[in-house]
């Protein structure tokens, strides 16, 4: 059998897009002429194998980049990823459009179903060859922001930090840093803010002017069709906003209201509800070596499958978790066709989000190796929204293994993490808010969006205030929201996910096992189904449907009961 390579093995190819299109082209040809459906079908696999190599490719330079994103080498063989990518989205559009051209395509979609037409439609519909150039700018773009962001080098009590390494003081238990780090944050927001709003300002002008080229009325529908929403749109999400509003913001109110109870602050401020317990958050009882083998303990606990699959990611170097100087911020999973295995990257701070990398990005990671050979490879990658159920729920799934993590501050996570689920939600929705407005008002200033951000954020969050800050009191904080920049729209898929990840809560409750089988069936279903349609195999609630999130809601509120017990005062 052959040695499987480590991360730092895999080879660096420069892509050149005269080869690629050459490659592509004759396997086109192949297709076109294909006798029947059954040799298309058998084409369109190798089709996929070819676009899993030149993804591969520009994988590994994306994610190198991501590390370190001072390094020269890897930052020019981005730039040149962000050049080539539209070029190869372009053959992809060719592809789409002759799949969906066949002769044959009766036959063919018996073969391997209409969800995979329906999909190639809106891969077909959001692409041309008139926007190339704008998507090469909206590839620059977002990189300049992400380059912006990993660069800050932020003085504070005698050290030098990054964004991500300030984490850990926004949890500190002493008010005063927590105040001083903010405000070191905001210092450095604010030297910044004119070139972020102006990134942003050219971002949401170019994809506007995408969206009227390919004749939509707004970026907003483009956008539900670029990520591939089947099954529902801008009308069924507001309507599910509005039962996060009426359902979850009242608890949320509640939460912190006894969260401020139990800190006992005066006035309480923003950076005061990254604390949740007077005596300090639950922190992982050791460094990243500690927590990884603590990963290894549990997930060789929670299955073989997982707990094999687990162990291969540390074997092949498959995990990059600590914050860095010039390390690109936040936290993913991407995955390496060719090497058929997953990657995580994080920024590990010193706070309980370390533990969590080590349970959402590993959900990611654990589907995408479940799913791995599912073919036709159109159906391996989950929709956005079913991808983040996997994550969120395994966060949950981890939870009777906390105390290796924790120890004696096991009963701490276990309230502060289902605490922390439902306070996400209300941010969820504001942000999902804010980019319906932006892009329903494309010509807004900058001050407008930060006027309607702030607007937004009091109707679900009313609790945050930001007396001594006056960059955050007039709304710029979503300026630290990547998602904003880079995946426009993607956030809601984070709180629909929550809901379905609440749901498995409760069903773990009731039958452990059960619950299990049924979320490892869930990964390896990959794309199969469009979100509602996978919900309906799984017997999962429609967050859609008035009543899903008040039902969702009910065995949670009790779990909240138990898991605060300890808690009151």
């Amino acid at each position: 059998m052959k040695k499987a390579l480590k991360f730092s093995e895999y080879p660096l190819h420069l892509p050149k897009f005269p080869k690629i299109e050459k490659k592509f082209n004759v396997l086109i040809a192949e297709f076109e002429s294909a006798p029947n459906a059954n040799v298309q079908r058998r084409i369109m696999n190798k089709i996929g194998k070819f676009f899993d190599e030149v993804q591969t490719d520009f994988t590994i330079i994306t994610t190198r980049h991501s590390i370190d994103t001072r390094d020269e080498t890897y930052k020019k063989a981005n730039d040149l990823v962000n050049e080539v990518g539209p070029m190869v989205q372009g053959l992809g559009n060719r592809y789409s459009k002759a799949v969906l051209a066949s002769k044959h395509r009766i036959e063919l979609e018996k073969l391997v179903g209409s969800f995979l037409f329906k999909k190639l439609e809106l891969a077909a519909k959001t692409f041309d060859q008139k926007i190339l150039q704008d998507l090469q700018e909206e590839n620059k773009l977002t990189t300049e922001y992400d380059a912006l962001m990993a660069s800050a080098q932020i003085p504070f009590d005698g050290g030098t930090y990054n964004l991500s390494q300030m984490g850990k003081f926004a949890v500190s238990k002493d008010r005063d840093v927590r105040k001083r780090a903010s405000k070191a944050v905001e210092n450095w927001m604010a030297e910044k803010e004119q070139p972020l709003a102006d990134i942003y300002s050219k971002l949401v002008t170019l994809r506007h002017g995408m969206a009227k080229k390919l004749g939509y009325a707004s970026f907003t529908q483009m956008a539900y069709d670029r990520m591939g929403r089947t099954d529902y749109g801008p009308k069924e999400v507001k309507s599910y906003r509005d039962q996060i509003l009426e359902s979850v913001v009242p608890l949320s109110n509640k939460l912190v209201r006894q969260q401020i109870k139990r800190i006992d602050v005066p006035a309480p401020k923003f950076y005061d509800l990254a604390i949740q317990f007077k005596d300090g958050n639950a922190t992982p009882k050791g460094d990243k070596n500690y927590l990884v083998n603590a990963a290894l303990k549990m997930y060789s606990k929670m299955g073989q499958e997982i707990g094999e699959f687990f162990q291969a990611m540390v074997n092949q170097e498959l995990l990059d978790l600590e914050a860095k100087p010039g390390k690109r911020g936040g936290g993913y999973m991407t995955f390496f066709p060719r090497y058929q295995m997953p990657f995580v990257f994080s920024n590990f701070n010193g706070t309980a989000g370390d533990v969590d990398v080590l349970t959402h990005e590993i959900g990611h990671a654990f589907q995408g190796y479940m799913s791995r050979k599912i073919k036709p490879v159109e159906y391996r990658d989950p929709t956005m929204e079913e991808a983040e159920i996997h994550s969120m729920s395994m966060e949950f799934f981890a939870t009777p293994y906390m105390e290796s993590f924790f120890k004696e501050d096991k009963d701490k996570y276990l309230f502060g993490h289902l605490e922390g689920a439902i306070n996400f939600l209300p941010y969820g929705v504001t942000v999902d808010e804010f980019q319906h407005w932006v892009y329903d008002n494309p010509n807004a200033s900058h001050e407008q969006r930060c006027a309607k951000w702030r607007e937004i954020e009091i109707k679900y969050t009313p609790y945050k205030k930001y007396t001594g800050f006056p960059l955050y009191e007039k709304g710029t904080r979503w300026m630290r929201q990547s998602h904003i920049y880079g995946s426009p729209f993607y956030y809601i898929d984070y709180t629909l996910a929550q809901v379905i990840a609440l749901q498995f809560l409760g069903l773990m409750k009731k039958n452990h096992e059960k619950a299990w089988k049924k979320y490892v069936k869930v990964c390896s279903l990959g794309g199969k189904y469009p979100f509602t349609q996978l919900l309906e195999k799984a017997k999962l609630k429609n967050p859609f449907l008035d009543g899903t999130i008040k039902k969702t809601f009910r065995p949670v509120k009790k779990l909240l009961k138990v898991y605060g017990e300890p808690f009151k005062a």
